[in-house]
């Protein structure tokens, strides 16, 4: 099996966005019509999560706002009930918001809950993006998530 590993690290006012990928390669080949050898690629979900290794279910409603430049944007997350106030504290803490897919992950820090009459309603997450890098990575990340979950986008007049 054939492994690669990249991995860079941005701070950016309060939130992290850490992209790390990894890309795995069986050996286990495969005949295409000319008979010749190709390997498999292995790919992972687009998921969300609030813990590490724990897969977020509910679907968030996603606001984007972006620069007239396009040097810069905003992804804002709002998760309605989300299954992770019924998780048990065992599972861990909400540490950040984790969204992960074949390219790596992206995290943002930047985390908030909603109460309403003394209990948690929701999670509003943001992710702010200082770069045009970061909004194509994060873009290629939300085209994969919308895809597996049946999701369209709607712009804005």
């Amino acid at each position: 099996m054939k492994t690669s590993v990249v991995s860079s690290t941005t701070s950016v006012s309060g939130s992290s966005v850490r992209m790390q990928g990894r890309q795995t390669f069986v050996g286990a080949p495969v005949r295409t019509s000319h008979h010749k050898k190709a390997s498999l690629l292995v790919a992972e979900a687009a998921t969300l999560e609030f813990i590490k290794g724990v897969e977020e279910p509910t679907i968030p409603d996603v606001k984007l706002t972006r620069s007239r430049d396009g040097s810069s944007g905003t992804a804002t997350f709002v998760f309605e009930n989300p299954s992770v106030f019924g998780a048990s504290s065992e599972l861990g803490d909400i540490t950040g918001l984790y969204m992960n897919d074949d390219e790596g992950t992206i995290q943002t820090v930047e985390v908030q809950a909603k109460f309403l009459n003394g209990k948690p309603s929701a999670i509003e997450a943001k992710l702010v993006m200082r770069s045009a890098f970061e909004w194509d990575r994060f873009m290629r990340f939300m085209e994969r998530y919308a895809e597996e979950k049946g999701l369209g986008f709607n712009k804005s007049s």
